[in-house]
């Protein structure tokens, strides 16, 4: 039987229901993923890397995920890479072991910005290291008031450019303020990155599960095609020529043209109620 769907896609193996190196759950379209190690503030380790990566490339075929929600158990949202687990590690890896483990880091920011799933990162405690990288990679910065961002690379004798942060953040907060983070090292609080570009939502503590969530259902319930696209056009066109982003726009607008959601949002205005979006 031919499969219809995102599944036609999928092959013959089966969806990952077991994710080892945290919890994952999906509800109505929204699919959270918590990093779930509050002992040693969700430090990543190997296995985490991977899962993670895993899970994006998934993610897009599932087909009952409209939405990511990356949150974080406990005080924080992620401490970055287990220093024992992981540094303590490396230390003893030959050369191509090394290149196998950061590329696999990479492929996590690689993936998060091709995943054409809009992903939110709800930040509370420290997003440090890995984690701070994480969150600029996500589209969406919900934080509150106590959150802290640190980026510890140059701290542990590495450069601050690792898993994409010297390309991501400076198209976030500018290339003088990112020589800074990713140089010094320094933390800062929630106030300073908000100031910074680094925040697209800043709420206070007792209001951050709220506003993750209203966010993801204002996402899950909308025009999840037009949010698909809009994404892969921010992502493609930070290195592309203006002429080239213009003819990608009126390729991608005239394809959006042709969709059940454009044709929906026309009947909706005529009949005056809320638009019933299919992503199709």
């Amino acid at each position: 039987m031919v499969q219809s769907g995102p599944y036609r896609y999928t092959g013959s193996s089966g969806f990952t229901e077991d994710w080892r190196s945290f919890r994952f759950e999906v509800t109505d379209g929204v699919a959270t993923v918590t990093l779930d190690r509050p002992e040693k503030l969700n430090a990543l380790t190997f296995e985490a890397y991977a899962d993670l990566r895993d899970l994006l490339h998934e993610l897009p075929q599932r087909g009952d995920t409209r939405v990511l929600v990356i949150r974080g158990a406990g005080k924080g949202f992620c401490g970055g890479g287990d220093v024992n687990e992981i540094i303590g590690e490396l230390i003893t890896m030959d050369a191509a072991d090394l290149v196998g483990f950061t590329r696999m880091t990479g492929d996590v920011v690689k993936a998060m910005r091709e995943c054409p799933v809009p992903i939110i990162a709800g930040i509370h405690g420290i997003a440090a290291g890995a984690g701070s990288v994480i969150a600029i990679a996500a589209d969406f910065r919900v934080v509150s008031r106590s959150a802290r961002f640190a980026f510890l690379f140059t701290k542990v004798g590495l450069s601050g450019g690792d898993m994409g942060a010297a390309y991501l953040l400076p198209r976030l907060v500018g290339l003088g303020r990112a020589t800074s983070l990713l140089m010094l090292g320094e933390t800062i609080d929630a106030d300073t990155a908000d100031h910074y570009g680094l925040v697209s939502q800043l709420v206070e503590d007792e209001a951050l599960d709220d506003a993750v969530r209203r966010l993801g259902r204002r996402l899950a319930e909308g025009p999840t095609l037009a949010f698909a696209q809009t994404k892969a056009l921010l992502t493609r066109e930070l290195d592309m020529s203006l002429g080239a982003s213009v003819e990608l726009d009126a390729m991608t607008q005239a394809l959006l043209m042709t969709t059940e959601d454009h044709a929906e949002f026309h009947a909706a205005f005529n009949e005056q109620r809320p638009p019933r979006w299919s992503g199709r």
